[in-house]
């Protein structure tokens, strides 16, 4: 029988009212790091969305690599986000913070006094940026900086912030939170060993590199519950400098059945294609349902076509999309009633403003962008 992705439907602890998600996708929009009545209106326009998984949201004042991002950590920014779950809710979406800490891709302008940002070594990214202020104080893209290798206790200060930020994303009225675990930042930098060259207990083989991100799971879970917690996984991404390993396939199987055991809400995964870097390789999806039986979500170049394909096929439960809910709110029904997309415009992705944030029309409005 085939699934209509467009109908109410409870997935595991998660009752949508259709399988379609929200991808996060960063804005910079916030230039005191609070959220406001802009966010708000942003993403009311969007929840259509059976699941909105916000923009990455810092933990720390150090977790940060582009400029204007919203963040966890102060009771400001919960009050901000106060106003944003409420208004979605109001139009019976169910809404994750993406908690977001960027490791090594990061430059010394988006550190407090300029400090070096951090990774599991000191290892710099290269040919990687960050959103920053360059040496004549211009915004723009800036080379990562070399960064400062944590220090075995101060990973165990990064896991208590990842808590701290997801406690304060239940205070502020979300549904749960996502670890932000892809697209070459800190979690996925201790996973890859070309970049974690610890020789401590997060250094090593597979099980001791998967020690940060499963101490982030374990607290968060201990913290908020199990039903509350998912993550963000990019299996053969290459973003952030992070070059392939032999043990990449081995790895994610490792953490597909570690996460299995602990019952999260979800995991989240993305192809990086459409980022413009690696695919996942034929069959990997398929590869990755056999080894996790919980609810799966798949963002990158995702279609209605594809989408109703793979949860028909039960590989899949939820279809994320990213990109295309920037230029078209409606999206949903969009989708549904197989209307034309309005292109989206990359030039007005980020930066402060409302243009291309929050003035897109929906198909029965005229176009104005």
């Amino acid at each position: 029988m085939k699934t209509d992705i467009f109908k109410p439907a409870k997935i595991g602890s998660l009752e949508l009212k259709n399988r379609i998600a929200m991808a996060p996708m960063t804005r910079a929009r916030n230039e005191d790091g609070i959220p406001n009545e802009n966010n708000v209106l942003y993403y009311k326009q969007r929840a259509g969305a059976g699941l909105i998984v916000t923009e990455g949201t810092a933990i720390s004042a150090t977790a940060k690599g582009v400029l204007y991002i919203p963040g966890l950590y102060t009771p400001q920014q919960i009050e901000g986000w106060k106003k944003v779950t409420d208004a979605v809710h109001k139009k019976g979406s169910i809404i994750f913070s993406q908690l977001w800490h960027v490791g090594r891709v990061s430059h010394t302008s988006n550190q407090p006094n300029g400090i070096a940002p951090v990774g599991p070594s000191d290892i710099q990214a290269k040919n990687t940026s960050a959103w920053g202020y360059n040496e004549n104080g211009i915004e723009g893209f800036v080379a990562a900086s070399k960064p400062k290798a944590l220090s075995s206790s101060e990973v165990k200060d990064v896991v208590n912030d990842f808590v701290n930020a997801a406690k304060n994303a239940i205070t502020a009225g979300f549904d749960g939170v996502e670890i932000h675990g892809a697209n070459g930042y800190l979690v996925e930098q201790f996973l890859n060993p070309f970049v974690n060259n610890r020789t401590d207990e997060y250094g090593g083989s597979i099980e001791n590199r998967s020690k940060f991100l499963l101490e982030i799971i374990d607290a968060t879970i201990k913290a908020i519950g199990n039903e509350k917690t998912g993550i963000r996984l990019t299996p053969y991404g290459g973003l952030g400098d992070l070059p392939h390993y032999d043990e990449i396939e081995a790895t994610y199987q490792y953490l597909a059945k570690e996460l299995k055991k602990r019952n999260i809400v979800y995991i989240h995964l993305m192809d990086q294609q459409s980022k413009g870097s690696h695919a996942l390789p034929d069959g990997f999806i398929e590869r990755f349902r056999s080894w996790y039986d919980g609810v799966i979500i798949l963002a990158g170049g995702m279609t209605r076509e594809k989408s109703e394909q793979l949860i028909d096929a039960g590989t899949i439960d939820i279809a994320g999309f990213g990109e295309p809910f920037i230029s078209n709110p409606d999206l949903v029904e969009r989708l549904e009633n197989n209307w034309e997309l309005t292109p989206p415009n990359r030039d007005l992705h980020y930066g402060l403003g409302n243009h291309g944030y929050i003035d897109w029309k929906t198909y029965k409005e005229p176009a104005t962008i």
